[in-house]
């Protein structure tokens, strides 16, 4: 089964993203972490299949994060898709300047995000 690495903050996002797993019909299994930190220590323990992103939280942002994830030879092949609620301009490039494989904003159009996820953990 594989695993996907959901970060955010704020706990309904978290929810949000095991109803549109579950939605999807995969069989995944969630990791969560609430921050950064969180995010790289559960990547390094869960070796998940995909990990979602969110940029701006506490302790340790979501750039800041994807750039550790992507530089430490453990975890740098896991592909990060950033989610961010506001999507300013440069957001996206920054993103992806930092590491992340994709960037999707919220609220999630949720036909494109279980494609996504399909895509990832298929």
């Amino acid at each position: 089964m594989k695993t996907l690495l959901a970060v955010d903050d704020e706990p309904t996002n978290l929810d949000l993203i095991q109803m549109a797993v579950e939605e999807s019909g995969l069989e995944v299994r969630i990791v969560t972490a609430a921050n950064g930190l969180e995010a790289i220590e559960r990547a390094r323990d869960a070796r998940p299949s995909l990990v979602l992103m969110d940029l701006k939280m506490p302790v340790l942002d979501g750039w800041a994060a994807t750039r550790r994830l992507k530089g430490d030879p453990m975890t740098a092949t896991i592909p990060v898709i950033a989610l961010s609620a506001q999507a300013m301009a440069g957001d996206r490039e920054r993103a992806l300047g930092a590491g992340c494989d994709g960037y999707l904003s919220k609220p999630l159009d949720l036909a494109a995000f279980i494609a996504l996820l399909k895509a990832h953990l298929t």
